[in-house]
């Protein structure tokens, strides 16, 4: 990773009514790479990371895909949830009913 000064800063961005507010930290296991995080200003904790931060990166480029990230985050809630039909315990063949002969009138009976 380059040196701090060339490492793009924090910094906040609104789109389509959203504040996000974005962060590039590094993850407390010794060797890992910074991350980006990005919050909503809508006064719930939740945090996301979607991508590792690069030397590359520009205000535009992470804000970018932040947005495209979001996006895909909404329409994944969107979708209908997948109701699986409840499990049941397979039923048993009915076996062939057993034919019992019946004595004909004809038949002499022994």
């Amino acid at each position: 990773m380059p040196t701090k000064e060339k490492v793009l800063k924090d910094f906040e961005f609104v789109d389509g009514g959203h504040k996000f507010i974005c962060t590039v930290e590094v993850p407390g296991q010794t060797g890992m790479r910074p991350w980006w995080w990005f919050r909503l200003d809508n006064g719930t904790s939740t945090r996301y990371a979607p991508f590792e931060a690069s030397a590359s990166d520009t205000k535009q480029s992470v804000q970018a895909r932040i947005i495209a990230y979001y996006a895909e985050l909404l329409a994944i809630e969107a979708r209908p949830a997948f109701q699986r039909p409840v499990w049941r315990k397979p039923e048993r063949p009915t076996p062939p009913a057993e034919t019992i002969p019946v004595p004909s009138p004809l038949t002499p009976s022994v």
